[in-house]
């Protein structure tokens, strides 16, 4: 077995004067705190990239930077299923006796710490060096271009997915971390500035800075451990333009998986912890994992359906779209929520139950799925 046994989160937004190494540090320190551990009880640890610190061996550099020798160190590159890949293959190092306490661990000063130019030049590796970025498109160019094949094929409208963006609103008002607080209506998501048709300002994720982290362990350590029970993968394309279909992405499948691995099925399902770095994200994911039948997630959103006291609260911390985003620890918020969720320590936000929650993340458009089932003890 392998559990999660401690979760450490920074406010995200704007930390001036604070590095890539501070932010994780912040988090990593909360992480231990939150498991009864030492810097010394670890023996594993597995980083993040970051875009601010490109350095080739992220990892030990944080380890001297945080004062631990693990007994293995590694650093993953997956998009934004970067976050779950690092709870993946912990709990693959855990199983295989390669380490027993291992610290996991992504942040980021995107906001204080890279210009717009060097941040539109590093997102645009996702697209084809040939096909596609010679044209200009950007990440939201491209999800622009999905959401408009998914409003032609589902019949579905702009205002659907503005709803997904006042939940995630509605419930980062309830916690003191998230970047933006303040309630918005659906028309305010439509009425906000154009960004990529038909995606607006307010459907996009924002840019901060933050960090995440969380100790994976072989055993149920401290006062809040819970169970990792499943995780799967699914890659498909990297491109869009190499893609078969712009319905099924991977997702699904790599969801089945991970929940067979659990010996469970979707309808166990109590928490949702879904990745949205666009309103169009969060519609397809919600919808190929089965969530939501095609063309009604935003119905299901509007209706309390993903909300506090909903059947299956989603993201209750609000999201990418607003707790934010900061690179690998922007999907790590998402775990960190979760693991409050199903320890009863999340306070004002706190589901009815999250016994057995699902997270799934994804990297660069649509291209790298990861899915993982935790479940209380």
């Amino acid at each position: 077995m392998t559990y999660l046994v401690g979760s450490g989160l920074t406010a995200y937004g704007r930390h001036d004067g604070q590095s890539t190494l501070d932010l994780m540090s912040q988090a990593s320190a909360q992480a231990l705190s939150d498991a009864g551990l030492a810097r010394g009880d670890i023996d594993g640890l597995i980083c993040g990239y970051s875009t601010t610190l490109p350095h080739l061996m992220l990892a030990t550099v944080f380890a001297e930077h945080f004062g631990i020798q693990p007994h293995y160190a590694h650093t993953l590159q997956m998009g934004g299923a970067t976050g779950m890949g690092l709870v993946m293959l912990a709990r693959q190092l855990v199983l295989s006796g390669a380490a027993k306490r291992i610290l996991v661990v992504g942040g980021e000063n995107r906001m204080t710490g890279q210009s717009r130019d060097s941040a539109i030049q590093v997102l645009a590796q996702v697209g084809h060096p040939t096909y596609e970025v010679p044209l200009g498109a950007t990440i939201p160019a491209y999800y622009g271009l999905v959401a408009s094949r998914y409003m032609h094929t589902y019949g579905s409208t702009e205002r659907d997915f503005s709803a997904l963006a006042v939940l995630m609103r509605e419930h980062a008002a309830r916690h003191p971390g998230a970047q933006f607080s303040k309630p918005i209506t659906e028309d305010e998501v439509l009425a906000s500035r154009p960004i990529a048709t038909p995606l607006k300002m307010l459907d996009c994720c924002s840019v901060a800075d933050g960090g995440c982290a969380v100790v994976i362990a072989a055993d149920p350590l401290g006062d809040h451990p819970v169970k990792i029970s499943g995780a799967s993968q699914q890659h498909n394309a990297q491109h869009i333009s190499a893609m078969a279909t712009l319905s099924d992405f991977g997702a699904g499948r790599s969801t089945q998986r991970a929940l067979a691995d659990a010996g469970r099925r979707l309808d166990d399902v109590e928490y949702a912890a879904i990745y949205d770095s666009f309103t169009i994200t969060l519609t397809m994911l919600l919808e190929e994992i089965g969530l939501a039948a095609r063309g009604q997630a935003g119905h299901l959103a509007r209706e309390g359906h993903f909300g506090l006291t909903g059947k299956v609260p989603l993201n209750l911390h609000g999201g990418l779209l607003s707790y934010g985003h900061c690179g690998v620890a922007g999907a790590m918020a998402h775990l960190a929520e979760t693991h409050l969720q199903m320890t009863g320590r999340a306070g004002a936000r706190q589901a009815r139950q999250a016994g057995v929650s699902l997270l799934h993340a994804d990297g660069g458009v649509l291209s790298s799925h990861v899915s993982v089932v935790l479940e209380a003890l």
